[in-house]
């Protein structure tokens, strides 16, 4: 079987809401175009927003279950979002000016024994993604089915917060592609690492509750905590949904 591009994501606001799309213009060196262009610094957060910083420093599914089931949209001319949630009112909001009304929205989203979410920030020439590195992330779908069996329910892609899932391969085939070039339609990729993951997975997205234990299952049935793999951009070009993944 061929594999091919299933489902493409972005999050506009780290943490904060998915975006699917049907194609996307990939730069040489760069995370995807507005993807985690924002993010929401705490007020425990040990970063002034200028440059990356780890994930620690932001408001997150992780520690906050009920962000998980926002749902984004981006203007790019406007710079604008618009964020729903099943709990709240829709919201759109420039990021960059109207940070005030966006943290009175998010408030009664997060829980009282953590830090509250204090400010946006934007870190320039590349989006706030976990890697330290500019990445973008790779997943199976096979994969995603595999952990689904294993728990016994299907899971959200959006539990993991990938970029790019990708249809056609075996289970785990992907982790193969560590110190490897792919081709995924125009663009060229290579694969650095793979994603350890975290508690936002434990989450379903449609209502913002914990439900599955998936870091359990993962550990439980392969050894490692691990799903999906992420990617350095080494020529930029069009990806669009239905495009070939190939590995020269």
């Amino acid at each position: 079987m061929t594999a091919r591009l299933a489902q493409i994501w972005r999050h506009p606001i780290k943490g904060h809401g998915a975006e699917a799309l049907q194609a996307v213009t990939l730069e040489t060196g760069r995370t995807m175009p507005w993807d985690r262009t924002w993010a929401v610094a705490h007020e425990a957060a040990r970063t002034d927003g200028t440059t990356w910083a780890p994930c620690a420093n932001f408001s997150r599914g992780a520690k906050a279950p009920e962000l998980m089931a926002i749902m984004a949209r981006l203007d790019k001319a406007a710079e604008t979002v618009t964020l729903t949630h099943p709990d709240r009112p829709e919201i759109t909001f420039s990021p960059e000016t109207e940070a005030d009304r966006f943290l009175d929205w998010v408030a009664p989203l997060m829980p009282a024994d953590r830090a509250a979410s204090a400010r946006i920030v934007r870190a320039p020439g590349r989006g706030m993604t976990d890697s330290d590195f500019p990445s973008v992330s790779l997943l199976g779908l096979a994969s995603l089915r595999a952990l689904s069996d294993a728990v016994g329910r299907d899971l959200d892609p959006r539990r993991f917060r990938g970029n790019f899932w990708i249809e056609g391969l075996a289970p785990w085939a992907e982790f193969d592609w560590i110190g490897r070039r792919i081709r995924l339609g125009e663009a060229e990729l290579e694969v650095r690492e793979r994603i350890g993951r975290c508690m936002a997975t434990t989450v379903d997205p449609e209502t913002g509750k914990r439900d599955t234990d998936t870091l359990g299952a993962l550990e439980r049935h392969w050894g490692h905590t691990d799903l999906g793999v992420y990617a350095e951009v080494i020529r930029g070009g069009r990806v669009t949904l239905g495009d070939e993944v190939t590995v020269p």
